[in-house]
């Protein structure tokens, strides 16, 4: 991973991608088109986050009710970024969770219980005390931390955020053709407005 690390340091430090310009939605289009993470044949739509990102956190309750009314067409998936070794832990806590089918219940209520509570993740003992309050066994979850499955998907989390040349959160991924951070979108809404543009922009090509 240290390698990694500095694989991504290297690819964010070298000369930007180009950057595309419609009169309302700024954006990057990747020189290289990354291959989908799903197999839905949809326009793929991903959200790079972090749970520890405030903006991101706060971007979850104007995230939830878009993502609600995407088209049929359109395939929406969460990727944790991986800057360094504290965000990798994040990212292995949230396929963990994945794997264990509890994303849908505990996702929004970790982010609240990090920002909110003041939950430090990379503490085991506080960590496995919160996941004991939300009905899990945390043997069995700290096993699945270990496992192949979840260190696969981790490394590939950490292969994309350089694939996708990401330099910071949230930032949201369209057809695997083209990426806007919260500086082109400028606001949140901005962003998923951009995003929405981005995606029909897809379907027409």
């Amino acid at each position: 991973m240290k390698r990694l690390f500095a694989v991504l340091a290297a690819v964010l430090l070298a000369p930007s991608v180009a950057l595309a310009q419609q009169p309302k939605f700024a954006y990057t289009e990747l020189q290289q088109r990354q291959p989908a993470e799903t197999n839905t044949g949809k326009i793929e739509v991903i959200e790079f986050f972090w749970y520890g990102c405030p903006h991101c956190y706060s971007l979850e309750p104007v995230l939830e009710p878009w993502i609600k009314k995407l088209p049929p067409d359109v395939q929406f998936v969460r990727l944790p970024t991986i800057f360094n070794e504290r965000w990798q832990h994040d990212a292995v806590i949230y396929y963990t969770l994945d794997a264990m089918n509890l994303l849908p219940k505990l996702h929004r209520p970790l982010f609240d219980a990090i920002h909110r509570d003041g939950l430090r993740t990379d503490n085991q003992q506080a960590l496995a005390e919160w996941l004991k309050k939300q009905g899990v066994d945390d043997k069995r979850f700290f096993d699945t931390m270990k496992s192949m499955g979840v260190d696969t998907r981790v490394r590939r989390a950490a292969h994309l955020t350089v694939a996708y040349r990401i330099n910071g959160t949230p930032a949201f991924a369209v057809a695997g053709r083209y990426t806007v951070g919260a500086e082109q979108g400028r606001s949140q809404q901005g962003m998923l407005d951009t995003v929405d543009y981005l995606v029909g922009l897809a379907r027409k090509k």
